[in-house]
């Protein structure tokens, strides 16, 4: 069984980006995180890294349908 929540460093190990990029979606509330316990404890659920990796999708492929470029 797979846990529930992912810490910050799991989250960057699954999207393969480094720390600050993630700390920086969750401070903007793109990426939706709680915090447990002490200071700088964050924890992702599963279901909203997989709901964030959806919504990017989504915006991608509407961003190719209005014709924007690299």
């Amino acid at each position: 069984m797979e846990p529930r929540f992912l810490s910050l460093a799991d989250v960057c190990e699954v999207l393969q980006v480094p720390m600050p990029t993630v700390r920086a979606l969750v401070r903007s509330g793109e990426l939706r995180a709680i915090q447990i316990g002490g200071k700088g404890t964050w924890r992702v659920e599963r279901s909203a890294l997989e709901s964030y990796i959806e919504h990017r999708y989504a915006v991608e492929e509407q961003r190719l349908r209005e014709g924007a470029r690299d």
